[in-house]
């Protein structure tokens, strides 16, 4: 799993790249409170090696929770910038600063 963030000097936002090695999946997103949990938002394409993959445009000097949702399963990233327990999950989220 890996994430990648791109700062662009003429917008205010972070292009941020979402890749999760998962070759046998049939479905991957990126859900969080940036595209307000929404599976279909934050679909990821597969690619040829087997990983899923897509970037999204987010606020600089955000804080971001989310997870990646694998077949219908939540997934958290080992490499995110933290975690933070979220009461309304039950669970501990992967947390992005941009």
């Amino acid at each position: 799993m890996a994430i990648k963030k791109t700062f662009t000097k003429t917008k205010p936002v972070c292009k941020v790249t979402f890749s999760i090695e998962a070759k046998e999946a049939q479905t991957v997103s990126v859900v969080g409170d940036f595209n307000d949990w929404s599976a279909e938002a934050g679909a990821l394409a597969k690619q040829k090696n087997g990983t899923f993959k897509g970037a999204f445009d987010l606020p600089k000097d955000g804080s971001f929770e989310f997870k990646y949702l694998v077949d219908g399963d939540y997934v958290s990233e080992p490499e995110a910038d933290g975690s933070r327990w979220n009461d309304f999950a039950g669970a501990e989220n992967s947390v992005l600063n941009t």
